[in-house]
């Protein structure tokens, strides 16, 4: 089979990664401001669970970071490859050691990415799939950090808003954007993942608008109920999260994850997976794909009736009065309705069933999903393919189509 061909850097993933690096720095501009008004108030709690969050998330993701960065380094001929580009933060390991304990290596990353997409899309220069190839790892790091900050954090706004009693039209606002965010973060990270079946149909707008769709209905009523069970429960969160979590973990390491080098690495991995299904489904092995999803979404809505159910048998019936009725039904009814979407996703709007598909031009016919996988155009033997190849983002792309 002929080496596949990737697609080239464009405007669309410069503008992605100048988006990305904006997002990152009002993200923990907002999580400082949002903080510090805890911390003020004297919410002392409040404001130990908010910075402990954006520590933990800041830490998990610098950790990932710069395990792919000894990896990279690792990778045969992989700097003779990006010889002429600008490779993150060049050949300087302890600089970039340094930078990565200060928490500031994922926003390198992005000063990186976007001065060599810059060389690349503006002046023209060679380099393109070097740009490519660290979009692609900065898709990876986004998804991790949205699960391990930003998931949790809506969860702690709902959770204030239910004790306190009190919501004004920004926290109603705040909240949907943060429910919009992290499921267009998910549908952002599979549209990457497309990428890497170049001999397959990409996914298109209708296909993501879909999978958006299911997404924010299945992680909006997950999230809610969450914080409702916290509200009266509070003091149990943290048993329930650890339960489920260690559930979670165990199970993708049942499955054989193999996505980082190393040991520890995927171990690190298999923990965050475990944090990412607390929240939302992520395929991370090939094989029975549909049910594994069944498996999970039916412990999920369980777990998720167990969580309605205790909240509405401890709630206070005088303070709740005006929404608990319709969040009780409401809920459920919105979860349901996600999983209709992915159902019609995965019949009607999954890339593989378009015709005629949307294709770079002189591409084969499309293949069915089981007849390829970046198997057929990756590192053989060592050697350096044509082409710089992303494995940690191409192991993901097999196991998710």
């Amino acid at each position: 089979m002929e080496r596949a061909t990737f697609s080239k850097y464009s405007w669309i993933d410069f503008a992605f990664s100048v988006v990305g690096v904006c997002t990152f720095l009002v993200d923990w501009g907002s999580d400082l401001w949002v903080a510090a008004e805890f911390y003020y108030r004297g919410d002392f709690i409040w404001f130990g669970v908010l910075v402990g969050l954006m520590v933990l998330s800041s830490v998990v993701v610098q950790t990932f970071s710069w395990f792919w960065l000894k990896y990279d380094r690792e990778l045969p001929g992989f700097r003779a490859h990006t010889s002429g580009t600008v490779v993150f933060l060049g050949d300087r390991v302890k600089l970039s050691g340094v930078l990565h304990v200060l928490q500031l290596g994922f926003l390198c990353r992005h000063i990186s990415a976007i001065r060599q997409g810059f060389r690349v899309w503006w002046r023209k220069e060679e380099g393109s799939e070097y740009a490519v190839y660290l979009t692609h790892d900065l898709s990876m790091l986004r998804l991790i950090e949205t699960f391990c900050e930003s998931a949790p954090q809506l969860t702690l706004m709902i959770y204030v808003m239910l004790t306190t009693n009190k919501a004004r039209t920004v926290q109603f606002v705040s909240i949907a954007a943060s429910t919009t965010s992290i499921a267009w973060m998910v549908v952002d990270y599979h549209r990457s993942l497309r990428s890497f079946l170049p001999d397959k149909a990409k996914q298109g707008w209708c296909s993501s608008l879909i999978y958006f769709l299911c997404n924010l209905l299945l992680i909006a009523p997950r999230v809610a109920a969450l914080a409702l069970f916290a509200s009266v429960l509070s003091e149990y969160m943290a048993a329930h999260f650890l339960m489920l979590w260690s559930v979670f973990a165990l199970w993708a390491w049942r499955q054989g994850t193999d996505f980082m080098d190393s040991v520890a690495g995927e171990w690190l991995y298999r923990a965050t997976v475990g944090l990412i299904w607390y929240f939302s489904w992520f395929n991370v092995a090939e094989g029975q794909t549909r049910s594994r999803s069944i498996i999970y979404h039916s412990f999920i809505t369980t777990d998720g009736v167990i969580l309605l159910t205790t909240w509405w048998c401890y709630r206070d019936p005088v303070q709740t009065e005006p929404y608990a009725l319709a969040l009780l039904i409401a809920l459920p009814h919105i979860y349901l309705l996600g999983l209709l979407f992915k159902a019609l996703y995965y019949c009607c709007f999954h890339p593989k069933l378009w015709r005629p598909p949307v294709r770079d031009p002189g591409l084969p016919v499309d293949l069915p999903d089981a007849a390829v996988s970046f198997r057929d155009f990756s590192i053989q033997d060592g050697a350096l393919p044509s082409q710089l190849l992303n494995q940690r983002m191409a192991c993901h792309a097999t196991c998710f189509y």
